[in-house]
């Protein structure tokens, strides 16, 4: 059975994607969408592909970079934004999508959204924290101004400057302080005083103002220059309750400019005060340094004897000393004669002499001197000598019998 043609147009996939391409450009053509960014991605192109969604649809979407570079804030995921664009076709895929021209943060603006992010980026890189901060020199070679040449900031800077230390050597580098140039002329001011030996700290600052003024102390580039800064920088921007990046990267926040200028140069009204109170305070503690050492020196008279008592004392100890090792040798050689008296005694009542004393007598041979003890030592006819107590004779052994 052959097909039978319709009476109505057919239309290929590309032709009803451009119908429906053309609808959609005629009537969405410039629209505000609410919705949660998610799923979003930044290939190495730079453009933004994300989904918009809210609690029951979703809606593919891209942000061109030539559209996207001109955000103050970056997109994340999770955000609620308000976007402006047209919905349109993606012929290839025939997806619908919503190409956005312009983005907002839904419920607080672009500024302060980019402000708070910037703040967390440079907190998580360290610029704010407390180690890094610098102490300020207290007499400094010289002071390095960076603010805009007219006006009340760098009028009470030099004011109290010169109030506080007359003479002191003042370093002004004009800037912008709001516009599009005010950033990088403030930057640049930085950089060119860090190139001034004589500067060795720098007071950047302005008076006060809308947030929209003082926007360039919350820019960027402003903060890195102060974090790069070979000085310590003080941050004087605006009044006390504004707090930009540059007070919290700086290494000492002015709440004025009055109030920076006093604090990098002392008063010398001031130092003399200190000079006067320091000095009474010097001759007080010397003069009771000085009472305390002769204090100390009368004790120690106390202790000491004269030297003529000392050598006397000494004499008197040496003659002791002398007695005592007289009698002590006395005594000694007494003792030793008396042992050696006993020994003689007792050598004497052991020796041949002794024995002979009584009656008793030694014989020897005539031939070799031996002593002859038995009978057996001197046969008959052996010639002796006979030693007595007194004297000697000499005999022939003419008779003997052995024991």
């Amino acid at each position: 059975m052959s097909a039978i043609a319709p009476s109505f147009p057919v239309l290929t996939v590309s032709q009803l994607t451009q119908r429906i391409r053309a609808v959609l450009d005629v009537e969405l053509d410039d629209c505000w969408v609410a919705g949660e960014i998610s799923n979003l991605r930044v290939p190495g192109s730079g453009h933004f592909y994300f989904s918009l969604k809210d609690q029951r649809s979703q809606i593919a979407a891209v942000m061109f970079r030539s559209a996207n570079q001109r955000l103050k804030f970056r997109p994340q995921d999770g955000m609620e934004v308000i976007v402006r664009g047209r919905v349109s076709i993606y012929e290839v895929r025939g997806d619908l999508q919503l190409y956005v021209d312009a983005m907002e943060p839904r419920g607080r603006g672009a500024l302060e959204l980019a402000l708070e992010q910037l703040k967390q980026r440079l907190a998580a890189e360290g610029l704010f924290a407390p180690e890094r901060k610098r102490p300020l020199p207290f007499f400094p070679q010289g002071v390095g101004i960076v603010t805009a040449a007219k006006g009340a900031a760098v009028h009470d800077l030099l004011t109290v400057l010169r109030e506080r230390m007359p003479g002191q050597r003042v370093i002004l580098r004009p800037v912008s302080v709001q516009g599009s140039a005010a950033a990088p002329d403030i930057v640049a001011a930085i950089e060119d005083l860090n190139t001034v030996p004589a500067v060795e700290v720098i007071i950047v600052g302005r008076g006060g103002g809308s947030r929209e003024d003082l926007w360039a102390f919350n820019d960027e580039r402003v903060a890195r220059a102060i974090a790069a800064s070979r000085v310590p920088i003080v941050s004087a921007v605006g009044h006390e309750i504004d707090i930009t990046v540059a007070d919290l990267v700086a290494d000492r926040r002015a709440p004025t400019p009055t109030a920076a200028a006093a604090m990098v140069v002392p008063d010398h009204r001031q130092l003399r005060v200190d000079q006067r109170h320091a000095a009474t305070a010097l001759a007080r503690a010397l003069s009771r340094r000085l009472q305390r050492e002769r204090d100390r020196v009368r004790a120690l008279q106390r202790h000491v004897r004269h030297p003529r008592h000392v050598l006397a004392s000494w004499r008197q100890r040496v003659d002791e000393l002398a007695e005592r090792n007289q009698r002590g040798l006395t005594a000694a050689l007494r003792l030793a004669h008396e042992r050696m008296r006993g020994t003689a005694e007792r050598l004497q009542a052991l020796s041949p002499l002794a024995v002979l004393q009584r009656g008793y007598s030694i014989t020897r041979r005539e031939a070799d001197g031996a002593v002859v003890r038995e009978a057996a030592a001197a046969p008959i006819g052996t010639a002796v000598r006979v030693t007595f107590a007194r004297g000697w004779a000499r005999a022939l052994i003419s008779e003997s019998e052995e024991g």
